[in-house]
């Protein structure tokens, strides 16, 4: 079941094996859908490090799921918590943006920390690793729900005509568990009859908007267009754009957004163009610790080859084709930060806010300063 809403996961239990966690190899598709075991939780780390999981809240569920594994790996341990503490770290050192990794690590570990000596660690992980999952479901579509009310503010006015969105990287289903974060409303609004139709960044150099944006939505029949990364700003200058929207791997708590490269130039001409750019985020990818993005936000630098070469069809071969001279040096940076001053608002779980620490802590007051 593929589609947003169904019974689609990203991970899951493999139903007859629970100790086997399972998930979609992001890396094949458009063109294979491929469902790729986990066992042991270095499979995990290699699943979240070279890319067959990504998205924040994903990452984050498969870094809880491994440490299940871990757990279950631990029981021929003399110390089974030492050993899942020890796999923690290593999971916590395979991408340094999302700030969901962090988050659901230390999620697990405080179950880990307060689990009374004699309790199964297997089950009680199990169980908050399940949960994340579930809970993610439910904020992806809390965000649905809020942002859907912005495209039907847009359609209102629109007489029939399409509300056109675009959107950059993939922050769908695949991104998350269910739903995602910048499709959510999309879905949301095309399961209500709306007119909609997204501009899909392809996004380089994964191409995560041609090879899962653009495959999500076509499983979801919402009507959509393929455009190279550096078309947006001549839409959007030509009236073509509606609306903006992209997820978040990181957020301040005054609202600066890191996500994928190409983000803040999307920010800019939409800026330009007084076009609406909103992001929507889960609060679990919101980052209380820091309030300066530009300083504080540990940006990830992947390897060239991911530049250097791009994979696809090619008859009926699957391959990886260089396109560059291999002597050519190549900066690979996998994220950039808009600041807040750029951010229309921030669609999350509770509501929509504007982007900066007013705004956010007005839908999630507990973390208010503490007066002295």
């Amino acid at each position: 079941m593929r589609k947003s809403g169904s019974n689609f996961r990203t991970i899951w239990q493999k139903p007859d094996d629970r100790e086997t966690v399972q998930i979609i190899d992001q890396r094949r598709l458009p063109h294979e859908y491929v469902v790729q075991d986990l066992r042991t939780w270095r499979d995990g780390a290699v699943a979240i490090s070279d890319m067959l999981v990504r998205g924040a809240p994903l990452i984050g569920a498969t870094a809880a799921w491994s440490l299940y594994l871990a757990a279950l790996e631990g029981r021929n341990t003399s110390d089974q918590s030492a050993f899942v503490a020890e796999a923690a770290e290593a999971l916590g050192a395979t991408r340094p943006t999302a700030v969901n990794l962090r988050w659901a690590i230390g999620r697990m570990r405080s179950v880990i920390d307060s689990a009374d000596r004699g309790l199964d660690l297997v089950s009680l992980l199990e169980t908050e690793a399940r949960d994340i999952c579930d809970e993610d479901i439910e904020i992806s579509r809390g965000i649905g729900e809020h942002g859907l009310k912005l495209i039907e503010q847009i359609a209102a006015t629109k007489q029939g005509e399409p509300v056109n969105i675009l959107t950059h990287c993939n922050a769908g289903s695949l991104a998350t568990i269910n739903y995602g974060t910048a499709t959510a409303p999309v879905y949301f609004a095309h399961a209500k009859g709306i007119n909609v139709h997204v501009w899909v960044d392809e996004t380089r150099p994964r191409n995560q908007g041609s090879q899962l944006t653009a495959w999500e939505l076509a499983e979801n029949g919402v009507p959509h267009t393929l455009i190279v990364d550096n078309a947006g700003g001549h839409l959007m200058q030509h009236g073509l754009v509606d609306i903006c929207i992209t997820g978040t791997d990181r957020t301040t708590r005054t609202g600066d957004v890191a996500n994928k490269i190409g983000t803040y130039l999307k920010a800019l001409a939409a800026h330009d163009n007084n076009v609406p750019f909103y992001v929507a985020l889960p609060s679990t990818t919101i980052d209380w610790t820091i309030s300066d993005g530009l300083r504080d936000i540990p940006i990830e630098e992947r390897d060239p080859e991911e530049v250097r070469s791009i994979y696809g069809r090619h008859g009926s071969e699957l391959c990886s084709v260089d396109t560059v001279a291999s002597t050519t040096n190549i900066s690979n940076i996998a994220f950039d930060v808009t600041p807040a001053r750029y951010v229309t608002g921030l669609i999350t779980e509770h509501g929509i806010c504007a982007a900066s620490e007013e705004g956010l802590v007005s839908l999630f007051p507990s973390q208010a300063p503490r007066k002295e």
